[in-house]
């Protein structure tokens, strides 16, 4: 018993011990983490034309990596974050970095593209799969107000990728073959990642007696949480509107390099549409908390829909950058809002299953642009029907949103914590 006391006291004085403020540690932690890795795996579209000149493997073959790499992340998040619900975020962190430039470094020996698919698409998706929704989910559990603007900024890091990884990817592709460059994004996943997860802790709400008692007081099971209405809607969701926006987001590199643009140029296009991401995640954030998250959230969905559509008209380098611009900001301001609407509607000691559960439905839907978008332009010289496709996807998804109702107050916030002033 005393020793029970003891352990106790001793997890009760390492909670109080966390300084002021160190949710925004958590915050830039995140941020980092997800423009490394995010910008490492959505690299391979600066890699598409080159690799496909140098090895004559098509297009649709190497796109079906990424496809793998989208499916294997989304069945990843789910174990992940599951996991993280039982050891917290920070083995999670450092196994999943660990995995990711394993399979980066790993697939820039591959020789052929049976091997390349297996290694990018299973190895890098699984590593890839330990960050994106594990971050998410913990940073929701540091914040009871300004929640929608934390996962903003951190979501706002993995949206500056474009601008910071894919320039670099492109350089690294100009001056060496793509085998070194992605061995050499692969080596920098593990100097600059592992060290960051280091910095990343559970919520002081799932710490010591406060974990306690939130586990005794949750009513809501994780069976229960995945077969809500909320939960169904909120997949479905996340779904179709990864898949709207996942194809023009992979292929827009090489279709401005079909349309006589130079890769420096098409790669400019990307940085475009990131650096107005990174707004449009601010801004959504801002309007979330001011707004409400499902209100902000179907009018991005609408404005991501006629964006897209855009693109089947661009043909010049300024058209591109016009629709960057929207496409950019429509795309990832909403998608933080996802994690939003999972903590407002499920309870914090399972918040990692559901959110890992959501991303898996996303991560699906992000497969399918990359190998469509393959299909199509090689059976069409084309991308025209992957843009009119899209803009169809973008406003079926806002009519489902639409049906979303939050769940009874009692069944998805019985367990809200109360975070301490100063944090």
């Amino acid at each position: 018993m005393k020793g029970e006391t003891k352990g106790t006291a001793m997890t009760s004085s390492r909670v109080k011990a966390i300084p002021p403020g160190y949710r925004w540690v958590i915050v830039a932690a995140g941020a980092f983490m997800g423009c490394i890795a995010i910008g490492s795996i959505f690299s391979l579209p600066v890699f598409l034309q080159p690799m496909s000149v140098a090895t004559s493997w098509s297009c649709t073959a190497i796109s079906l990596a990424m496809t793998l790499d989208f499916i294997t992340m989304g069945i990843a998040s789910f174990g992940w974050g599951m996991l993280m619900d039982r050891i917290g975020p920070r083995i999670v962190l450092l196994a999943g970095s660990s995995i990711l430039g394993l399979g980066l470094v790993l697939a820039s020996r591959a020789s052929t593209v049976e091997e390349f698919q297996l290694l990018y698409g299973v190895l890098v998706g699984a590593g890839g799969g330990a960050i994106f929704a594990p971050l998410m989910a913990t940073v929701t559990g540091w914040f009871d107000r300004h929640r929608a603007l934390a996962v903003s900024l951190v979501s706002a890091g993995m949206g500056v990728a474009p601008m910071t990884v894919a320039p670099i990817a492109a350089v690294l592709v100009s001056t060496y073959d793509w085998r070194f460059a992605q061995l050499l994004i692969g080596l920098a996943v593990w100097t600059l990642l592992l060290p960051a997860a280091c910095l990343v802790r559970r919520a002081p709400a799932l710490v010591g007696d406060a974990a306690r008692r939130l586990a005794a007081e949750s009513q809501m099971t994780v069976r229960t949480a995945l077969t809500s209405p909320q939960f169904v809607v909120l997949a479905a969701t996340y779904f179709l509107c990864c898949a709207t926006h996942s194809g023009p987001l992979f292929h827009t590199v090489s279709y401005a390099i079909s349309c006589g643009l130079s890769v420096t140029a098409a790669v400019s296009i990307y940085s475009v549409e990131g650096l107005s991401g990174l707004a449009g995640r601010i801004a959504f954030g801002l309007l979330g908390d001011r707004f409400g998250a499902k209100r902000t959230f179907v009018s991005g969905l609408l404005l991501q829909a006629a964006a897209v559509g855009c693109y089947y008209f661009a043909r010049q380098q300024l058209a591109f950058y016009s629709v960057a611009v929207v496409c950019g900001f429509a795309y990832a301001g909403v998608m933080p809002l996802y994690a939003v609407l999972v903590r407002e509607n499920f309870p914090l000691p399972i918040i990692g299953t559901v959110v890992g559960a959501a991303s898996m439905a996303s991560s699906l839907g992000m497969a399918l642009g990359p190998l469509a978008g393959g299909v199509i332009f090689d059976r069409y010289r084309t991308y025209g029907w992957l843009y009119i496709a899209s803009v169809l996807l973008g406003l079926g998804v806002a009519a489902i949103m639409l049906t979303f109702r939050p769940a009874p107050r009692e069944t998805s916030r019985e367990s809200e914590p109360a975070l301490a002033p100063n944090f």
